[in-house]
């Protein structure tokens, strides 16, 4: 008892271990005793003659649009799963690296939690489990970022009581009803930020025959964008191409049209939430009436998504404090207490470096 009690001190004095919130659009690195200190875009630059990683993160999104054809600038996650295993090895490696570098020279491998969507596949489980060793993690923990954001918003996640979040992230939005330290109901929907993105690209070119670029359609979206009306009009200007005429143009573009580009997107995500209400045992849900609906993720920030979600539920709905952190925050405080919270990790076997 005395020797594993040692030995886990020593661990702990020595290793920098990490939780990251491995986002399709942002990833968010968590360092125990430190916190947050990492924060940057999910995006890693490649030449593709040559296979060699350019940058990765925010380095790597300034050149998104600008580079040359053989210099890819991509997201190696999709919806939150892995689709290039050695994009995303290299892209974890350097968030480890650059938490490593504050600390000191020498440490053990880190223990590594990693949050990752609900009802993903045992194949993609394990692709971010082998990457995150292969970037140089001593042992790989996987936990849902439903479970993690509720942690990350201080919700009593394992009392007997129902708890209902809503995380919109940059390629899913996780609906999930969570109680007595799991998750009772749950689905992932690939209808985020993201997708919100390509319908304000789509509606540019179908209503004005503008081709605009994805920083631009974020904008919009972060600007003028609503999921409910607006007291006041709010409008910007938007540049691109003319499909037509071939040259540039600049036109302006008001809440209400940046309303109707995402207005289905916005459909899918508040039917999804009327179908998990449904699904919720009766107990829970009683709960559920007296605690609210709490929203979190960047997807959360779209002027009136809670109004909406209310009117359509009449649920009390709540945009938790600084929503953008809420998975690695809560996987954070998993890793800094994870022999009392081990029961909210994902049910798997857990790799280790081998002995």
């Amino acid at each position: 008892m005395f020797k594993n009690k040692f030995l886990r001190e020593t661990i702990n004095k020595f290793s920098t271990d990490i939780a990251i919130d491995l986002g399709t659009a942002n990833s968010l690195v968590y360092v125990r005793g430190r916190g947050i200190i990492i924060s940057e875009p999910s995006v890693v630059a490649v030449n593709q003659k040559t296979g060699q990683i350019l940058a990765i993160g925010e380095e790597a999104k300034r050149m998104v649009g600008k580079t040359p054809a053989h210099i890819v600038a991509t997201r190696p996650l999709v919806s939150g799963v892995v689709s290039d295993f050695e994009v995303t090895e290299q892209m974890l490696r350097y968030f480890i690296d650059k938490a490593y570098k504050k600390k000191v020279p020498f440490s053990f491998r880190p223990r590594l939690i990693v949050g990752i969507p609900v009802g993903v596949t045992e194949v993609e489980r394990k692709a971010v489990q082998d990457a995150g060793m292969s970037a140089g993690a001593g042992v790989v923990y996987l936990i849902e970022e439903p479970m993690a954001s509720a942690i990350g918003a201080h919700l009593p996640v394992q009392d007997a009581g129902g708890n209902f979040v809503v995380d919109i992230g940059g390629g899913t939005t996780e609906v999930a009803v969570i109680s007595l330290g799991g998750i009772v109901v749950a689905k992932s929907l690939r209808v985020a930020g993201d997708k919100l993105n390509e319908d304000i690209i789509k509606f540019a070119q179908e209503e004005y025959n503008l081709l605009i670029g994805e920083r631009t359609a974020e904008n919009v979206k972060i600007n003028i964008g609503s999921a409910y009306p607006l007291k006041e009009k709010l409008e910007m200007p938007i540049r691109g191409r003319n499909l037509v005429s071939g040259l540039p143009e600049e036109i302006v573009i008001n809440d209400k049209n940046a309303r109707k580009a995402i207005e289905k997107s916005v459909k899918e995500i508040v039917s999804t939430i009327k179908m998990i209400i449904e699904e919720t045992p009766p107990e829970l849900l009683a709960d559920i009436m007296n605690k609210g609906i709490f929203l979190m993720g960047g997807g959360s920030l779209l002027k009136g998504l809670d109004t909406l979600i209310f009117q359509e539920t009449k649920i009390k709905t709540t945009i938790i404090d600084d929503p953008l952190t809420a998975v690695a925050r809560g996987a954070g405080f998993v890793l800094e207490n994870i022999d009392e919270l081990q029961e909210v990790l994902v049910d798997t076997d857990t790799i280790e470096t081998p002995k």
